[in-house]
């Protein structure tokens, strides 16, 4: 997950545009915020742990001024949820001045460890992105460019990168594009008839927050691609390794906002039709059709269209709560959902629900929903789930690495269906997924579902997120990566 945004606004501030960039991703990241802005000389940043408005408030902005600047919200896949690991990353290298916004997760965080000045390094932070980062700054390349190209042949994972230094934005996609990227223009205002801003050039995780930014979308950046952004420049696009775009899957399931592109198809749109399929292939009899709010919902109606079942809002979501699935913690996400949810007893009281939702992980927040319905007076609860079940842990961005905590890693449907007290439960195949986007399998990461990563991850998992933490939560060096925090 996590949200970066990179804007270069000649003429003008960018960190107002970065900030309203990174505000449209909040969704993709609720731990911890910050900035990085440029003024052709020097980088300043700031970063906090909370929300985006919290942290990128008028108090903060007017102060950060320059036309190019870096946004992130952060979601944690690697490294604890500390004031020290909030992005972006900043480095003072031996050319160079660097900030980085990452979304996505390395798999070789050791190998790239030990290269760090011999492995003798002790870094600020328990990050990838701190690692990289480091690397790069540290790189004896004369640019930042060059220094990426040295660096990122030796990166393995899913990285998309928002990079500042002191002249020049940078987006960068991993070779096999697991997380998404996209390029926008920002055109010269109406309120600006003399032209003293010129536009510019964004880049974003999300097509949504360009168009919210009031840009327009260009294109994706390709896997394996660097795009270079500067004041009075086209961008410049430098390919530093081939590309096969395997984008997961689970950023059209989940993540992305539902006004969101990627692939070509809009994100509300295919989760309808994924709705529609599973309807065809698990119809339950019942009396309506209801979502878990709120990214329940297109996929709920596509059902209800599918099985030609009344359709209904049976809970209410607070629309100030976060999103349960990303909390950093089990307890969080449990004290979450009955703070999140309350159900509509006028609308689920003597009826029979099918219930539908994108995904089940751990099981937990289910089990909750589903007893809320019963004790509001729903005869039966049958739920209907528009991804299929999800066995295997990721490693490229998704807080889910350790396999046990997956319910499906280690039940049947059927003990699942036990465990959420459920009348019935049935998941959308891959096949009924893949024929919702009508596009094949080979262009997405499907790794969660079934197991086949494209990228190997090569030691144990049980340790990935905290492998540059002691049992402490402080840095470690290469020589003490022996003493692991494991939990």
């Amino acid at each position: 997950m996590c949200g970066i945004f990179g804007a270069v606004t000649p003429g003008s501030d960018a960190a107002g545009i970065a900030a309203l960039g990174v505000f449209s991703l909040q969704h993709r990241g609720q731990e911890s915020a910050g900035i990085a802005v440029s003024d052709g000389e020097q980088l300043m940043l700031y970063k906090e742990l909370g929300l985006i408005a919290q942290v990128l408030d008028e108090r903060r902005l007017p102060s950060l001024r320059g036309p190019m600047a870096i946004a992130h919200c952060r979601y944690s896949t690697t490294g604890s949820t500390v004031w020290e690991n909030a992005q972006p990353t900043f480095r003072l290298g031996r050319n160079r001045s660097i900030a980085i916004g990452h979304n996505g997760n390395l798999v070789n965080t050791r190998e790239l460890l030990s290269r760090l000045e011999g492995g003798k390094t002790r870094l600020p932070a328990t990050t990838d992105t701190e690692l990289l980062t480091a690397l790069l700054a540290d790189d004896p390349a004369d640019d930042i460019v060059g220094a990426l190209k040295h660096v990122l042949p030796t990166v393995q994972g899913a990285y998309s990168l928002a990079i500042l230094d002191e002249k020049r934005v940078i987006g960068v996609r991993d070779p096999f594009g697991f997380r998404p990227l996209v390029l926008g223009r920002l055109e010269t205002t109406e309120d600006d008839p003399e032209g003293k801003h010129s536009g510019g050039w964004v880049i974003s995780s999300e097509s949504a927050a360009i168009e919210v930014a009031g840009g327009t979308v260009v294109r994706d950046v390709e896997p394996g691609e660097m795009v270079i952004l500067e004041e009075g420049h086209e961008p410049v696009s430098i390919r530093f390794a081939p590309g096969h775009e395997q984008l997961c899957v689970f950023e059209l399931i989940y993540f992305g906002r539902p006004d969101s592109y990627m692939l070509g198809r809009n994100l509300y749109e295919s989760r309808r039709r994924m709705g529609v399929a599973l309807a065809a292939e698990s119809p339950a009899d019942a009396d309506l059709v209801m979502p878990v709010p709120d990214t329940g919902a297109p996929a709920a109606a596509g059902f209800a269209e599918g099985s030609r079942l009344p359709y209904r809002e049976g809970m209410v979501r607070n629309r100030y709560s976060g999103r349960t699935f990303i909390q950093p913690s089990q307890h969080m996400r449990q004290r979450g959902v009955t703070v999140k949810l309350s159900p509509l007893r006028e609308v689920v009281a003597g009826k029979r629900l099918i219930v539908v939702d994108d995904s089940i992980v751990r099981g937990t927040t289910t089990r909750q929903i589903v007893a809320l319905l019963r004790k509001a007076g729903a005869t039966e609860v049958h739920l209907r789930i528009s991804s299929p079940p999800i066995h295997h842990p990721c490693f490229y961005g998704i807080d889910t690495q350790i396999e046990t905590e997956l319910i499906a890693s280690t039940h049947s449907v059927e003990e699942i269906r036990e465990f959420v007290g459920a009348d019935s439960l049935s998941f959308l195949s891959i096949e009924g997924v893949l024929s919702a986007l009508d596009l094949p399998y080979d262009r997405f990461c499907f790794a969660c579902f079934d197991g086949r990563y494209p990228v190997p991850v090569p030691y144990d998992t049980a340790r990935h997120k905290f492998v540059l933490e002691d049992a402490d939560g402080e840095p470690v060096s290469r020589g003490e990566l022996g003493e692991l925090r494991h939990e």
